[in-house]
């Protein structure tokens, strides 16, 4: 199985050799895999002053340099305005698909027939009822809470509810 950044059959690497502060180098590949012609950051760590030092770290605050990866799901160019989901423009998907569609369309590949969205709809629409305790938890929150602590601690607490949900392959 191939993991997501290993160089697999097919894809590119080349090294490269890069001077970093206090005039030191090492090599590292750059890949053309998954992501674009990128270094990966866990190889920054190979640039120390020191055997004891942690290496080189990187920090993209707004990741103007980060590298996107190549996937199946979602294709994203910013500067042209391009959002597309399984090769759907996203404009396309929210004039002329339900929300359900489009969730099938990203966990299938492709958008269902009239049969598999009547079925995918019973199986989503059977499984939305819960248990009567978490909507008390959730009105026991202050009136200010904030929206992220309170998600976060329902989602949580789901698990008490429905503890055979941990078992991810049924």
């Amino acid at each position: 199985m191939q993991v997501p950044g290993d160089i697999g059959e097919g894809e590119e690497s080349d090294e490269q050799e890069h001077v970093v502060g206090g005039g030191q180098s090492h090599r590292s590949s750059v890949h053309d895999s998954y992501c674009r012609w990128a270094i990966r950051a866990t190889d920054l760590q190979q640039s120390k002053v020191s055997k004891e030092d942690v290496g080189l770290t990187s920090y993209d605050p707004s990741y103007g340099n980060t590298a996107n990866c190549r996937s199946a799901v979602c294709y994203i160019d910013g500067d042209k305005g391009i959002l597309r989901y399984r090769g759907y423009p996203i404009e396309q998907l929210a004039r002329e698909s339900s929300f359900l569609e489009t969730a099938y369309l990203i966990i299938y590949g492709e958008l269902p027939n009239q049969r598999q969205l009547d079925e995918w709809t019973n199986n989503i629409t059977t499984h939305t009822m819960l248990h009567e305790n978490i909507k008390q938890l959730m009105e026991s929150f202050r009136y200010d809470a904030h929206p992220m602590g309170m998600l976060l601690s329902t989602v949580g607490a789901l698990s008490t509810f429905y503890p055979d949900a941990k078992e991810v392959s049924n």
